[in-house]
């Protein structure tokens, strides 16, 4: 079904009682804990999970829910799809855009544009489009292709200046404006005229949109967020007034749950990052011991040239980088070992977490959805794309 009027708020509902009652089952990540506490409530799932290899792992990610795996994993699994469950709006129909609108686009995000445009319904014809955090406007480029004026809003003054020169050569009138949007004057930036439109605005950037547009009195817009953990405050700020109302207190770490799911990487991003993840787990097994703290430790984000060093190398340099002293002799090989061996522990762990990935991500989408109920839109929530072209593939569209 596609959400809309009351069923925005029954939805609603009804995910924040299911992740608030198992808020112990996805909360805790596995790569921060030798133990989590839920496997002692229900030791076989735990066992199960465990004995897996990190092959078996990365083959059930992206639909843990397939997985058939002991109690109460089924049960959670079809809850969580039954209240995850949304189908897609409404295509529109038109012509086919001219072959040199994608021909300066990656295919996949192309797809995504493309996808997003045609999934774009509203009761009036959409006179001044707004693209929000623009980058180089291809959407706004598809949307003035079909009618319609265009504003670009872009921080990056490299960006603003590739796409006013691709607006040229396609043969549009654009306007690309640089724009911080989180700064006070963006909101000199929209006006009751425009149709606002955001593809994958990360955090703060699209609920600032949400806020200015519903302040100015757009008649119309849409959007589809992205890495709502990308926000200034360390704990969310949920914008309904029932989401205000919930017992649950989402972090920043909780906020990245929805953003675990992925699919477009390649196979050597996949190996460079499971060796990043397979190391920092052998420190992590080597600071306890330095630290005589059975503890996780938060280590910093790492370039990538730190994967070329050996693996003695990066563990000495890492505990210096901490201020912990030099690990000294170590059984090097064992150690590294144990690491990947730890990663498939936490990559088969993190399959219960990847039940309620689409619970929470539909639960902040719905906390949007309801504020802009609150500020008199009409509200429909469904899909634009299948996820196997992008995880965020979930579309608001309002209109007054």
């Amino acid at each position: 079904m596609i959400l809309t009027g009351p069923d925005l708020l029954a939805r609603f509902q009804a995910l924040d009682e299911f992740l608030d009652r198992h808020q112990a089952l996805w909360r805790p990540r596995p790569f921060q804990h030798r133990q989590l506490a839920w496997e002692l409530e229900h030791p076989e799932l735990a066992d199960w999970l465990r004995q897996r290899s990190l092959e078996q792992a990365e083959v059930a990610h992206n639909h843990p829910e397939q997985l058939n795996a002991p109690a109460p994993f089924p049960a959670l699994a079809r809850e969580a799809q039954a209240l995850s469950a949304l189908d897609a709006l409404p295509e529109q129909a038109r012509a086919t855009p001219p072959a040199r609108f994608a021909s300066d686009v990656p295919g996949r995000k192309w797809q995504q544009i493309d996808a997003f445009a045609r999934h774009l319904s509203f009761q009036q014809t959409p006179q001044h489009w707004l693209d929000w955090c623009a980058g180089k406007g291809h959407l706004g480029h598809l949307l003035s292709w079909q009618g319609g004026e265009l504003t670009c809003l872009e921080h990056d003054a490299a960006l603003v200046s590739s796409g006013a020169q691709l607006s040229q050569r396609r043969g549009l009138i654009a306007h690309h404006q640089r724009q911080d949007v989180l700064a006070a004057d963006a909101a000199d930036c929209v006006s009751a005229a425009h149709t606002p439109v955001a593809l994958h605005a990360c955090g703060d950037l699209h609920v600032r949109l949400l806020q200015l547009a519903s302040a100015a009195g757009c008649t119309q817009l849409a959007i589809a967020p992205c890495c709502y953990n990308r926000t200034a405050s360390a704990d969310y700020q949920a914008l309904s007034t029932a989401a205000q109302g919930s017992a649950l207190r989402l972090s920043r770490d909780d906020l990245s749950l929805p953003l675990s799911e992925t699919v477009t990487a390649g196979a050597r991003v996949r190996r460079q990052r499971d060796q990043s993840m397979a190391w920092r787990l052998a420190f992590d097994l080597l600071q306890r011991q330095l630290r005589g703290v059975n503890e996780y430790l938060p280590t910093p984000s790492l370039p990538s040239g730190w994967l070329h060093k050996d693996f003695p190398g990066y563990c000495n340099d890492l505990a210096a980088l901490k201020g912990l002293s030099a690990p000294g002799a170590q059984d090097w090989v064992a150690l590294e070992s144990a690491g990947w061996a730890r990663l498939a522990e936490v990559r088969n762990l993190e399959l219960l977490r990847g039940l309620f990935r689409r619970p929470l991500e539909l639960w902040l989408l719905l906390d949007r959805a309801l504020y802009l109920q609150e500020h008199g839109y009409q509200v429909r929530l469904g899909t634009f794309c299948p996820s196997e072209l992008t995880p965020r593939n979930l579309l608001l569209l309002a209109e007054r």
